[in-house]
């Protein structure tokens, strides 16, 4: 049964699958189509991040990462502002717990002064006028570019812009099941036919790049991101965000606080191994495919140091106390008390080239005759995607 045709298609309706097709709009081309597995938009990693910002610091200035977060940052909240959409322009502070994190705190100065972000270090004076419970060994990095909008708001606007432009049509509840020659993708509502092909399907996209023969060496991982709540009855609240210093040498940054644009603080995310692409439960998401990731993750661990070290101690933060006591080395006050279950918690996958048994840091973005693949979509994505989907139009279908 054939469901729809058109010049483009787009797997996947989250934050790269939209901002790709609101470019395509721009370029001229108009006849897009969007198709999402899910019935709603925002189901997964695009509608269930922190909502936060980023500003460019943690990158290495050599990056596609660092190259699109600032000017990516810039766009999203211009285009919240534009559309009225919630923004906290707070910035954030990154603070060290330990006198061996000040030279990680350097490097991320050094880092973001390269990539263009305005920051500054400051003392704990300072830093108890910009977050009053924060705390820190000697000094902190305050970041004034971060801030922090409502991912799923972001995403509905985005929708909205596509639908009433009349050269996007969407197909939700319409998973792809595989290709049929080079040019009709089965779904499991219908064959579409399509000229050119954009893979923004977040955490699947490794599987459908091997559709086309593209990335058979990658593999995607997937962690799992827990939050918390800070106690609206606690005796303290954070202003904007407390992160901590992180390992630069792995992706993830660590438990943080941040507060929402709805005004919630949330503590996380965790980034502890999961057992499927949308194990969000303790055993809730763990399909067929959990067996197999179990293998991979032992293969890791078996092979990878930092990968290692993260599958040790990530894991021991679904219990509440250890959750406590990591989070409590950020601030000068906090009780056992003041930290409350939440339902938020998200998948990120990670990209791992299976040839070296390392961690993919950068995005990245591989062209293969007429099918485009967006892969390694983790943070900072959300906040990059408008400036990534500039250069991928601009770079794959101008000219």
């Amino acid at each position: 049964m054939q469901l729809d045709k058109a010049e483009i298609l787009i797997v996947g309706a989250g934050i790269i699958g939209l901002t790709i097709a609101r470019e395509l709009v721009k370029a001229g081309y108009g006849d897009i189509v969007v198709i999402d597995k899910e019935p709603e938009l925002g189901r997964h990693a695009s509608g269930r991040n922190s909502g936060v910002l980023h500003a460019g610091i943690y990158y290495s200035p050599d990056s596609l990462k660092a190259r699109s977060c600032l000017n990516g940052n810039f766009l999203m909240r211009a285009y919240c502002k534009e559309k009225g959409l919630p923004l906290l322009e707070n910035g954030k502070v990154i603070v060290a717990r330990t006198d061996g994190e000040l030279p990680t705190l350097d490097e991320l100065h050094r880092r973001a002064t390269a990539n263009g972000a305005k920051v500054e270090m400051i003392d704990e004076r300072q830093l108890a006028e910009i977050e009053p419970n924060a705390r820190t060994v000697e000094r902190a990095l305050f970041s004034h570019y971060t801030a922090v909008v409502d991912p799923k708001a972001v995403l509905k606007s985005l929708k909205n812009d596509l639908e009433e432009s009349a050269r996007v049509r969407f197909h939700l509840e319409c998973s792809l099941t595989g290709l049929k020659g080079s040019g009709t993708a089965r779904t499991s509502r219908g064959e579409i036919g399509f000229s050119r092909f954009v893979n923004a399907a977040g955490a699947y996209c490794d599987k459908v790049a091997r559709l086309f023969g593209v990335g058979t060496n990658l593999r995607l991982i997937p962690f799992k991101g827990v939050y918390r709540l800070l106690s609206k009855e606690a005796p303290f609240t954070v202003n904007s965000s407390i992160y901590p210093v992180p390992d630069i040498r792995n992706p993830f940054l660590g438990v943080h606080f941040t507060r929402s644009v709805h005004g919630d603080v949330y503590l996380g995310p965790t980034a502890i191994p999961a057992f499927g692409r949308e194990n969000y439960g303790i055993l809730a998401g763990i399909d067929a495919e959990g067996f197999g990731i179990a293998l991979e993750d032992l293969t890791l661990f078996l092979a990878n140091p930092q990968f290692r070290s993260v599958a040790l101690h990530e894991p021991l933060k679904y219990i509440p106390s250890c959750f406590y006591r990591d989070a409590a080395r950020l601030v000068k006050e906090l009780a056992p008390t003041d930290v409350l279950p939440s339902t938020k918690v998200g998948i990120r996958p990670q990209l791992v080239d299976w040839e070296t048994k390392q961690m993919v840091m950068d995005f990245l973005v591989v062209a293969d005759g007429a099918s485009l693949h967006v892969l390694n979509p983790i943070s900072p994505a959300f906040t990059s995607s408008m400036d990534l989907a500039q250069g991928i139009v601009a770079a794959h279908f101008r000219g």
